[in-house]
């Protein structure tokens, strides 16, 4: 059975790279390509992080039930889509989310056995300087992001896992074994267990 990990951060805590980092440390992991109604940004291509389609072509596909969980975020549209989950189970590999909060709460509650990773910065300057750096949005629009951030942050206990990302490389590693961690947690071993114990009944 594939493993869902959700991971999720205030927006500017490096969620993307992070999650980037652990692809190509464990490449067996399957990526969920989110749609987003946002256009691209700097050299994102579609189809890597992101299919980009039309809000009205977004609207359709909620009407016809086509995504996992959707969320509006500062005024774009982000969904996942349920092929990809259904592509994973097919291929047995666990399958990794980049998404918003809202979006992970949705998804905890249709996915219970899902694995929730909440992702943040050192501090609000810290993730203000990031926010500052992307030279992606003006003031007024940063500013709101750490009003968000603040609130959601507020909710950590709702994750299964806080992850701080102090540096880049250290917080790859922590993701990774949160990965395997949960590959070997007794409640997903007992299918392996059983026919182990069996070979020790007489």
């Amino acid at each position: 059975m594939s493993i869902v990990f959700i991971v999720s951060a205030p927006s500017g805590s490096g969620k993307s790279t992070l999650v980037g980092g652990l692809l190509k440390l464990m490449p067996e992991l399957m990526f969920s390509v989110s749609y987003t109604t946002r256009p691209p940004r700097g050299h994102e291509q579609a189809g890597e992080a992101y299919y980009y389609i039309s809000r009205q072509e977004f609207e359709q596909r909620v009407e016809r039930g086509e995504f996992l969980e959707y969320a509006e975020v500062f005024g774009h549209l982000y969904g996942t889509h349920r092929s990809v989950l259904e592509e994973a189970r097919r291929q047995g590999k666990d399958l990794v989310l980049d998404i918003d909060v809202q979006g992970a709460r949705q998804l905890k509650r249709s996915i219970l056995d899902a694995v929730s990773i909440f992702i943040l910065a050192p501090s609000r300057k810290i993730l203000e300087e990031r926010l500052r750096a992307r030279s992606e949005d003006p003031d007024p629009v940063i500013e709101r992001r750490l009003r968000e951030a603040a609130d959601e942050i507020r909710n950590y206990r709702a994750y299964d896992y806080v992850l701080v990302n102090r540096e880049v490389e250290s917080s790859v590693d922590t993701l990774a074994a949160i990965v395997k961690a949960e590959r070997v947690r007794r409640s997903r071993m007992e299918d392996a267990i059983r026919p182990i114990l069996a070979t020790f009944e007489t």
